[in-house]
């Protein structure tokens, strides 16, 4: 059983210090999967703050057959499409947030080669569809097993390895064309 679930467990049983320590291990990164989702960090904020109030809420509903964070990422995924549908925004990835390489020299030469490399996968990711960025961002950002995320992405097992498939095949073509990735 995974620490969230069995803080879960204490929290259901009346200790209202067990819900802290959920929201310590699980607020940022929901809030930073949703804000790579939607686009606006306080909409994002706002989704992941649902997302805990239905755990409080609905105290019954979390059975405790995936893990807590697979769970939470199921709500807030499902929360964020609804928010996309209701406002029609494109979801998109801001390049700063994508990630950053760290440099291999400190000098002016490395950090602009890294801002570049930055950039480029910045701007190959937000030309992903959202199936694929969603694949990327849970197993390698977010460290989902693939099983993980195909409940979060309500998909079979199969179909994430798929997309996770063409995804990596639609980066690499991508970097490759602008000069970044090279064999």
């Amino acid at each position: 059983m995974d620490h969230g679930a069995s803080s879960y467990r204490r929290y259901l049983d009346g200790n209202e210090e067990a819900f802290d320590e959920i929201l310590k291990e699980y607020w940022a990164p929901l809030v930073s999967f949703l804000g790579r989702m939607v686009g606006v960090t306080a909409a994002a904020e706002d989704i992941a703050m649902d997302v805990f109030a239905d755990l409080i809420a609905d105290r019954k509903k979390y059975n405790f057959k995936v893990s807590l964070k697979t769970y939470l990422y199921m709500l807030g995924r499902s929360r964020a499409l609804n928010y996309i549908k209701r406002n029609r925004i494109v979801p998109t990835v801001p390049l700063e947030d994508v990630f950053s390489l760290p440099s291999l020299e400190p000098g002016p030469e490395a950090k602009l080669l890294s801002r570049e490399r930055s950039q480029a996968v910045g701007k190959a990711m937000s030309e992903l569809k959202p199936d694929l960025r969603d694949a990327l961002v849970l197993t390698y950002w977010e460290g989902l097993s693939c099983e993980e995320a195909a409940k979060v992405m309500k998909k079979s097992r199969k179909q994430v390895y798929n997309l996770l498939y063409r995804a990596k095949g639609q980066l690499r073509a991508a970097l490759e064309s602008e000069g970044i990735y090279e064999f």
